[in-house]
């Protein structure tokens, strides 16, 4: 490599290195301790960031009692169990919290609701009648954006039960295309197996 060369790719990598991120590959993380712009893609975390802040003051309780009988508590209680916010990410808890709201008439809890049931959570799959159970009741409450979920909701529904026919129709033919379709390859011959 002659000196002309080393000194272009010694040029180029300074270039490189003296170049900020873009702000778009940036995103800005506050928590407790301040905030901080972070690149996107960063993957190691901190222990702490990872572990849930402990309930020192009675937030969290204090969250908890007010639900009960609180829809709009109830509300911000199932979204933090859905963000993990002061509490452990626990979907299970965020439906159950988000239920008790919804049940008492909470608009953006029936249409969080919906969207949980519409394109499912981590630890279960989408269910389009409890969605559209949910959007329905908020759809007539004049909520536009739940008037489109449901759309989507009842269009799943419909190809859920779309494909629940066909596979009841299907499996028929299916099973009786082993049952007679094959034949067996071997013959019980003289105390042992022939196969041909």
């Amino acid at each position: 490599m002659t000196y002309r060369q080393l000194a272009a790719w010694a040029v180029l990598a300074l270039t490189a290195c003296a170049q900020n991120p873009s702000t778009s590959q940036m995103v800005r993380i506050c928590d407790d301790r301040g905030c901080a712009d972070r690149p996107k893609n960063q993957t190691n975390l901190r222990a702490s960031d990872t572990e849930p802040q402990a309930d020192t003051d009675g937030r969290m309780a204090a969250l908890k009692q007010a639900g009960e009988t609180n829809p709009r508590a109830a509300y911000d209680l199932g979204l933090r169990y859905f963000r993990g916010d002061g509490v452990p990410q626990d979907s299970y808890q965020a439906l159950v919290w988000m239920r008790k709201a919804a049940e008492r008439g909470d608009l953006p809890a029936q249409k969080a609701l919906g969207s949980f049931y519409l394109f499912g959570l981590e630890e279960m799959g989408p269910d389009p009648r409890e969605a559209e159970k949910w959007l329905l009741l908020a759809s007539g409450r004049g909520d536009q954006e739940s008037t489109k979920l449901l759309e989507q909701a009842r269009a799943a529904k419909r190809a859920d039960e779309d494909d629940y026919r066909w596979l009841n129709e299907s499996r028929a033919l299916y099973y009786s295309y082993w049952n007679s379709g094959y034949a067996y390859r071997g013959q019980w011959q003289e105390r042992t197996w022939h196969w041909y």
